[in-house]
């Protein structure tokens, strides 16, 4: 079941925005002052839907959603079945098919599947048969139809409610920019405008998608590197935009999920996501017009942050934990003023994780999220007419060995030197640009070689990092008001490690 190679049909084509912290009991009104919509008369719908699919979750692996829709009241119900298929869910930006047909009642009509690609999918009727429902979603959604003079038409939506599934739910806040008529770059122009007043991230995952992931129990799972598959055939052009959608997908995601989770591998994964975006736009970088590439400044003060966060994390999880009996040696007094300090550090990671959240909420921050996605999604709009990327003359299996070779001479050369914490640094920085370049390439690279130096890069990263995790411990434990003898004894930790 291959929906990509399926007839063509209507293209649902939708940029969808989450609103991280945001009052729902007033974003309504709150989006009705933005310029654009004030004068739009609002139209507000109740609307609950049925997902279905098989025991197997056979629609989800095909990526195909099937969903009955009542509209209105109980009393006075309208029902509507839609088939969405395909679309990468790596991005905001989403065009998918979708067929939307009325039906006479609350269950699934298989003739209302007949004018869609369904009987390429399911020839013998055997998957219709074994659909059941798996989630549903109920939400209030406030529309304003939106038309431009030249002629592009966007709904924009905003959905206020939950998911429900195995007796799980999760809130609805989002707004779906669809396009009716005209270039999908409206969207991000309407998107902008919004912006400037109210703080959005995009959001990858639809609806369906989070339904799947909270009957699975897995909804504010960190997204960690899904590197996306690539051929020996494919452009350089498309291979840069696979890699990098996929980056800024698992930064932007984990951001999503930071907004509600303390979990501390959220901002860890947040942080992987944008060091391997920014590690591949140097990998690419021969593959991008010049001087293109979209600012992130307005970023700046959130990634400073996410930074801050994660040193409290490390400390408090990983780095001081086994050391606490070492200290303590035997002393209840000495073990209590090491969880002392634990919990001193413990609240200071809070109040840090806190700060991010606020940042988080800065309408600067989403706008500068969406001129990277816009820049993902079709960078022509950035392009001068004499900055058009080159491909390369060689092929592209040969052009990503060379790259990560390059790489590999670079980590020999910084290992020369590592005298110091800097250098030491400046090695444990190449060597994950490698480690990110080889994770990214992987099916371009030779097996055995490539798994080497991934090896040998992980390797070193650990080593290095282990000695810095203390020593930036040591900082952070230093501006707690503790016992002197906690910082002697990590002091002492560190000049052992270095030996």
């Amino acid at each position: 079941m291959k929906p990509n190679s399926l007839p063509q049909g209507p293209q649902e084509i939708e940029l969808k925005l989450a609103l991280p912290g945001s009052d729902p009991s007033h974003l309504a009104q709150q989006l009705a002052r933005i310029p654009l919509l004030a004068r739009r008369q609002a139209t507000r719908l109740h609307l609950h839907n049925v997902y279905y699919d098989t025991p197997t979750q056979v629609l989800r692996q095909a990526r195909i959603a099937l969903r009955i829709r009542r509209v209105g009241s109980d009393a006075k119900p309208q029902w509507l079945q839609t088939l969405k298929m395909g679309g990468l869910g790596d991005s905001a930006l989403s065009q998918r098919g979708e067929w939307e047909v009325p039906v006479p009642d609350a269950r699934l009509d298989l003739q209302a599947l007949q004018a869609t690609p369904w009987n390429h999918i399911d020839p013998d009727g055997s998957v219709f048969q074994s659909l059941v429902p798996s989630f549903s979603t109920v939400f209030d959604r406030t529309i304003w139809l939106v038309r431009k003079r030249d002629g592009s038409v966007v709904e924009v939506a905003l959905d206020l409610g939950q998911i429900e599934a195995n007796h799980l739910n999760s809130p609805i806040c989002e707004l779906e920019l669809e396009l009716l008529a005209g270039s999908p770059l409206v969207l991000f122009d309407i998107a902008r405008q919004i912006a400037k007043t109210t703080a959005v991230l995009p959001a990858n995952a639809s609806k369906a998608e989070r339904g799947y992931t909270l009957a699975d129990g897995c909804l504010d799972k960190p997204l960690r590197a899904q590197p996306p598959s690539l051929t020996p055939k494919l452009s350089l052009h498309e291979t840069t935009r696979r890699v990098l959608r996929e980056m800024f997908c698992q930064f932007t995601t984990n951001l999503g999920l930071l907004c509600n989770s303390d979990n501390p591998e959220v901002v860890h994964q947040a942080r992987v996501g944008w060091r391997r975006f920014k590690s591949a736009l140097r990998l690419f970088k021969v593959s991008l017009p010049g001087n293109a590439t979209p600012s992130w400044q307005a970023l700046q003060p959130l990634l400073n942050l996410l930074g801050d966060v994660r040193n409290f994390d490390v400390a408090c999880t990983e780095t001081l934990p086994p050391l606490g009996a070492a200290y303590a040696a035997g002393d209840s007094q000495r073990a209590q003023t090491w969880h002392t300090m634990e919990q001193a550090l413990t609240q200071a990671a809070m109040r840090q994780r806190e700060l991010a959240r606020e940042a988080l909420q800065r309408p600067a921050v989403g706008a500068s999220l969406l001129e990277i996605t816009q820049w993902l999604e079709g960078w022509s709009t950035l392009k001068a007419p004499d900055q058009v990327a080159l491909e390369p003359k060689e092929s592209l299996r040969g052009w990503a060995r060379r790259r990560i070779k390059r790489l590999h001479d670079q980590l020999q050369l910084a290992l020369r030197d590592t005298a110091d914490r800097d250098s030491q640094h400046h090695a444990r920085i190449i060597a994950k640009r490698m480690r990110y370049g080889i994770e990214a390439l992987q099916p371009l690279l030779p097996q055995k070689r490539s798994q080497r130096w991934h090896e040998q890069a992980s390797e070193l990263q650990l080593s290095i990092g282990a000695a810095r995790d203390v020593s930036l411990a040591i900082t952070l434990v230093a501006k707690l008001e503790i016992e002197p003898s906690v910082l002697d004894f990590l002091r002492g930790v560190a000049v052992g490690r270095q030996r």
